[in-house]
């Protein structure tokens, strides 16, 4: 069986490795990029099955970064998880209208987090595409 790539954009060096090793010991393909606009390249290049975004980047911050991936027809269908330690209410109702699929702050647990990962990909496999 194919592994699920998972795209994480996070520009804390010591985060983004710490979450990939986690994944990929989960069995998961990691790719990581360190700010919005590498963030934005990768995911358009590679497809990733999920994203994990982090707000605050470098370059495009991640809000933008969300938009520009949910209102694109090519990309719309990609889980995103917004990776933050922003838990201000104003902040979530902003990852919302952006159409993040998740909210999720850091610090993080790892079975929740893998819980919800496993959650949107199982919904993303369920929907039928049109060829």
């Amino acid at each position: 069986m194919e592994k699920k790539k998972i795209l994480i954009i996070e520009d804390e060096q010591d985060m983004r490795f710490a979450t990939k090793l986690l994944l990929e010991c989960a069995g998961y393909e990691v790719i990581t990029a360190s700010d919005g606009q590498e963030g934005l390249d990768k995911a358009r290049i590679e497809k990733p099955d999920l994203i994990l975004l982090d707000l605050m980047l470098p370059k495009i911050d991640g809000y933008k970064v969300c938009r520009m991936l949910k209102f694109d027809r090519k990309y719309n269908k990609i889980p995103i998880i917004i990776f933050t330690v922003r838990s201000l209410e104003v902040d979530m109702e902003m990852g919302q209208d952006v159409g993040a699929d998740v909210y999720f702050i850091k610090p993080f647990k790892p079975d929740v987090l893998f819980g919800k990962i496993e959650e949107l990909l199982w919904d993303s496999k369920k929907e039928t595409r049109v060829p």
